[in-house]
């Protein structure tokens, strides 16, 4: 059996600075909570999977420098004095079972066990218990994990009690990394290809530690194979399959808006991140360039903003123009520096907190390697509950997608146009992005003046307001005024252009190719 004092020594003499991080940010949340609640007040809930074995050995050694810390003795230390719930289920593997029970009776655990359903069981132990606090082993990803921190009181309509959540930030990876590094004894389903097991109804081993060997056998390779942690649930089955298949579901992402039959014009925003554009230190040349995209497809863009590198701003903007477009692009402002807050402002658009992605991290340790561990990796952390991973063979991470806010990485026109090829064939395979009618137009040039021409084309605009008529100039000083129809019909521009031209002489006007 391994003590307490040799989990901390296996983490502290490891070379895996990420799991020391993981570790330590545990441990604090364990002592925290046993500083606020005394060992009465507290509960653990243990249902024999790898999170909740991490989580047993965890409090254990917390328990103990907990203790430490407090100047005690090492006596009354061997036991564990935490409350362990488990909840008995008739769906529960046989292996969990087992393994709860050897594991209760190895490290002396007070184990409560409860058949009842978890929300009564609970209500049912509070009742009789004076438990505050209950120690989950709850990860972001899992389906409860949503809106939880560390600390998070019960839901509504639950028994009081504050669920106290000190892996929530951990990553399948870190789980195992934690198991092989301390030597743990876990669950024997583990080495049978299970990654993710639930009940005996829903769980069958991950398909991708399958080994097909010589014979008619089929043999699985153990969880903590699992090269890639984005895959963690893929042995859990699905009791409805999504409407649209495809590497990611959009059904209930786009609003009804989105929808070309409901709204002949969809339109667009873009947010431009970035005070190296504010201070004209760098151009902005991706909003031009995206706006010609935008057009190609049929999309309108209402507005271009650009605003500076604060979390408030990009907020604001996001919050403004979310909820009057269909589409808002968001650019600039990604990645790990200070003055990336692109994330953290789309974030407090929609009222969510940051979270890390394990999914997105798994791709940014891929793609950058080692520079991917320490102490917290903030690429990775993204928009809790609202945000939609774009994936694409051609893209080395998938682009991001909240609601209806999709956020580029694109920092060049080169970046920007594979981007956006991925958006458009994603769109036509999956309704991401809507792909209509592209608009159309046709540029002429004159050296009338202004006061000349303004009134025929105010006149032009109520004749033909299904064509969008515009006139500028390159240079006020001496260059030729530039008018440009945009429309979806080329027969209703033609007849613009046409009746324009009559109100001049001829020569008046020469067509931009």
């Amino acid at each position: 059996m391994l003590g307490h004092m040799e989990i901390d020594k296996a983490i502290r003499e490891c070379d895996d600075r990420r799991l020391k991080t993981k570790y330590n940010n545990a441990i604090y949340v364990i002592q925290r909570a046993l500083t606020l609640y005394s060992i009465e007040e507290v509960a653990f809930s243990f249902n024999g999977g790898k999170d909740s074995t991490v989580l047993l050995h965890l409090l254990r050694a917390g328990y103990f420098l907990h203790k430490e810390a407090q100047n005690c003795s090492d006596r009354g230390l061997n036991c564990f004095p935490i409350r362990t719930i488990y909840f008995e289920s008739n769906s529960a593997f046989p292996e969990i079972n087992s393994f709860t029970y050897d594991t209760a009776s190895r490290y002396g655990l007070q184990l409560d066990i409860i058949s009842l359903d978890f929300k009564c069981g609970l209500e049912s132990l509070l009742k009789a218990n004076p438990i505050k606090a209950i120690f989950l082993g709850v990860r972001i990803g899992d389906p409860t994990a949503v809106g939880q921190e560390q600390f998070s009181p019960s839901s509504p309509g639950w028994p009081p009690f504050m669920r106290v959540n000190p892996i929530l930030d951990w990553s399948y990876r870190d789980v195992w990394a934690f198991i092989l590094t301390c030597k743990v004894q876990y669950c024997s389903l583990y080495d049978q290809g299970y990654t993710s097991i639930g009940s005996i109804y829903d769980t069958i081993p991950n398909s991708m530690l399958c080994i097909n060997d010589s014979g008619c056998n089929t043999k699985f390779k153990p969880a903590y194979l699992l090269s890639d942690g984005r895959l963690e649930r893929a042995g859990r089955v699905k009791k409805s399959s999504p409407s649209i298949p495809g590497p990611f579901s959009v059904a209930g992402d786009i609003s009804d808006s989105v929808d070309p039959h409901k709204n002949g014009m969809l339109v667009a925003s873009l947010i431009a991140v970035g005070d190296e554009i504010l201070s004209g230190t760098v151009e902005d040349q991706l909003s031009t360039s995206l706006c010609r995209k935008l057009l190609s497809i049929g999309w309108s863009v209402s507005q271009t903003v650009i605003v500076q590198n604060d979390i408030d701003s990009v907020a604001e903007e996001v919050e403004r123009h979310k909820s009057t477009n269909d589409m808002v692009f968001i650019y600039g402002g990604v990645g790990p520096l200070h003055s990336d807050v692109t994330s953290a402002g789309v974030a407090k658009a929609f009222g969510v907190r940051l979270a890390p992605d394990e999914e997105f991290e798994e791709y940014l340790k891929h793609l950058i390697g080692d520079y991917c561990t320490g102490d917290r990796n903030e690429m990775a952390l993204l928009p809790e509950g609202i945000t939609e991973l774009l994936h694409h063979e051609k893209l080395l991470v998938p682009m991001i997608k909240c609601q209806n806010v999709i956020i580029l990485a694109a920092t060049d026109s080169a970046e920007l146009d594979k981007e956006w090829e991925c958006l458009t064939e994603l769109g036509k395979s999956y309704g991401l992005l809507a792909i209509g009618e592209p608009f159309i137009s046709r540029r002429l040039t004159t050296n009338l003046s202004d006061v000349e021409i303004a009134q025929p084309l105010s006149k032009l605009c109520l004749e033909f307001p299904d064509v969008s008529i515009g006139a500028y100039r390159k240079c006020r000083r001496n260059g030729s005024l530039i008018i440009n129809f945009k429309g979806k019909k080329r027969a209703r521009i033609d007849l613009a252009v046409e009746a324009l031209c009559k109100m001049f002489p001829s020569i008046a006007f020469t067509e931009v190719n």
